[in-house]
């Protein structure tokens, strides 16, 4: 199971916002608001639909295990080696997007 506070650090992560999870799941964004704030418990179709939207884009969930650890979390697909990223001295405006 995710919890609310997974979902908005996902998008976050990402850069997506609200509206565009909700267009890419096929929910409504109250129904994206209502996760996020945790007014569903369990993993309804919707919370599915979310994961596996978010997944898609990268996001990798983290169960909660051992709450001395951490508890959930959230982390990024590693890349493919095909993909290197910009390089920290190679940030400048005219690649910031």
């Amino acid at each position: 199971m995710i919890t609310g506070t997974q979902i908005r650090g996902a998008r976050a992560m990402i850069g997506m916002s609200i509206e565009e999870l909700a267009a890419h799941a096929g929910l409504s964004v109250e129904t994206v608001q209502a996760l996020e704030n945790g007014e569903w418990a369990g993993e309804t179709r919707a919370t599915i639909d979310v994961r596996n939207t978010l997944e898609a884009h990268g996001i990798i969930f983290i169960a909660s295990g051992n709450q001395d650890e951490g508890g959930p979390g959230i982390r990024l697909r590693a890349r493919s080696s095909n993909d290197d990223g910009i390089r920290p001295e190679n940030l400048n405006a005219a690649n910031d997007d």
